[in-house]
């Protein structure tokens, strides 16, 4: 098997899972058919150390944090994982053969980047958004959102604050926003607007979490807002902004969309309240459950397109 393309099923052990018991109808369909994901951890940009694969002591690459909690999750409840940093993955005959695909990814991901492993092909990008479009589920998590940026999201300065409306990138239109840059690791406080939505229901009235947060926009209009990003009382001036979407779900064409900026810390994949959420958006980009995603942003988030600034440069010692 290519190391590079790992089809685990079972027999992972993951911290935190053991106290998740959910119930029927989220991603586990047990009279249904198994579903099938692709975990797709590609890094052309940066690559983050909840995917990162490691080595045994015998020199075997093995899965990563995330990877390993994603697979346990699908042995759990009745789906099966693909977890894989092969852009060929991404060509007709071969994207078909998955019913949603989970993205933790950075950078163009038609460029071979970080880490080298094969990029997707221009075709093969257009196939992949085409099959969102046509009725395949997305779920995207943290850096997912730092994926393919708009021409007007490339490099530093303050450009990149600024809204690209029709200019966006076709995958930032697709996930529906995208990512500006991100402060110091700090705890803040995210407000659940929809706790009737699978994955929902212990966020109740919102949670605090320590976390890399991002800053987001380019926001579609479309969005069912889950998660509200408050940010009064963070450091950093990409947070002097009024509240923001963090987690949402979103028709595109006929396909399923499911995002949360969470992601970036190890912990936080082992946190039970994650792993929920991130269940959640997998049920309902499989087809497995049929939630409300009525567009909700202008009414729990009106200012949404009021973004922060750089912060100043650091003073060289």
């Amino acid at each position: 098997m290519n190391r590079r393309d790992m089809l685990v099923r079972s027999g992972v052990a993951v911290a935190g899972l053991g106290f998740l018991n959910f119930p029927r109808g989220w991603a586990d369909e047990k009279d249904g058919p198994k579903r099938k994901l692709l975990f797709f951890t590609k890094s052309s940009g940066f690559e983050h150390s909840s995917i990162k694969r490691k080595k045994d002591k015998d020199g075997k690459e093995e899965l990563s944090h995330a990877e390993k909690i994603v697979t346990e999750l699908g042995s759990k409840h009745n789906f099966e994982v693909t977890c894989s940093k092969d852009g060929g993955l991404f060509s007709p005959g071969k994207i078909e053969q998955f019913d949603a695909f989970l993205f933790y990814t950075t950078g163009d991901l038609t460029e071979a980047g970080t880490d080298k492993n094969p990029p997707m092909t221009a075709e093969g990008k257009a196939a992949f958004l085409d099959a969102i479009k046509n009725g395949k589920g997305f779920a995207g998590t943290h850096s997912a959102t730092d994926t393919f940026h708009s021409p007007g999201n490339k490099g530093h300065g303050p450009a990149r604050f600024k809204q690209d409306g029709e200019q966006c990138d076709p995958y930032v239109a697709m996930i529906g926003a995208e990512f500006i840059v991100h402060g110091k690791q700090q705890k803040a406080k995210m407000t659940c607007v929809d706790s009737a939505f699978p994955g929902m229901t212990e966020a109740k009235d919102g949670f605090e979490m320590q976390e890399e947060w991002y800053a987001l926009k380019n926001h579609a209009a479309n969005l069912h807002v889950l998660l509200v990003h408050e940010t009064a009382g963070m450091e950093g001036n990409m947070y002097a902004r009024p509240p923001f979407p963090a987690t949402w779900a979103r028709q595109h064409g006929k396909g399923r969309v499911f995002y949360t900026s969470m992601g970036h810390r190890e912990d936080v994949w082992s946190n039970p309240l994650f792993q929920g959420i991130l269940l959640g958006g997998l049920s309902y980009a499989f087809g497995n459950v049929q939630p409300d995603v009525t567009p909700n942003l202008e009414k729990v988030c009106p200012q949404y397109t009021e973004t922060g600034k750089e912060d100043p440069p650091k003073a060289k010692k």
